[in-house]
């Protein structure tokens, strides 16, 4: 079964951003650590859909994924929708994420979602949630700051 085609609406197609999702530019080793793949970005509607696989080699000696790397999971969505809006020469550093963990995660595969709150100027506030299996596990809050690079 073919994967559905992924919907990519950026706001420059030179940016960073633009070019890594067409492979034109190197995605940062932290990506593949984390497993990422962007589903679908509309920069417009302020809407990012990702999705993560959380490996073995992940989990806490409870079992289950260590926070800190949902964190990194939570923290790359947001960017990467504050990324997907920037202008070429634009880079975004995250200011505070606000994490809170809802239910355990398992090794497998994670869906992300981020949401707009608020673009302004050089801030952006964005929201984001993980779900495994349909049940959210983690959100966070992020406050994003757009700098010159």
């Amino acid at each position: 079964m073919s994967e559905p085609p992924v919907t990519l609406r950026t706001a420059d197609p030179a940016s960073h951003f633009s070019r890594m999702l067409r492979a034109d530019a190197a995605r940062a080793p932290v990506l593949d650590l984390l497993q990422s793949r962007i589903e679908r970005v509309d920069a417009q509607a302020g809407v990012l859909c990702a999705r993560y696989e959380a490996r073995n080699d992940f989990l806490n000696p409870a079992g289950t994924v260590q926070g800190g790397l949902l964190g990194a999971m939570l923290d790359d969505l947001s960017a990467s929708l504050v990324d997907a809006t920037l202008k070429p020469g634009e880079v975004v550093a995250t200011l505070s994420l606000n994490l809170s963990f809802l239910r355990p995660a398992r090794a497998g595969a994670l869906q992300g979602e981020a949401r707009m709150l608020r673009r302004g100027r050089d801030v952006c506030h964005v929201s984001a949630t993980l779900t495994q299996e349909g049940k959210e596990i983690a959100n966070a809050v992020a406050v994003c700051k757009v700098v010159a690079a």
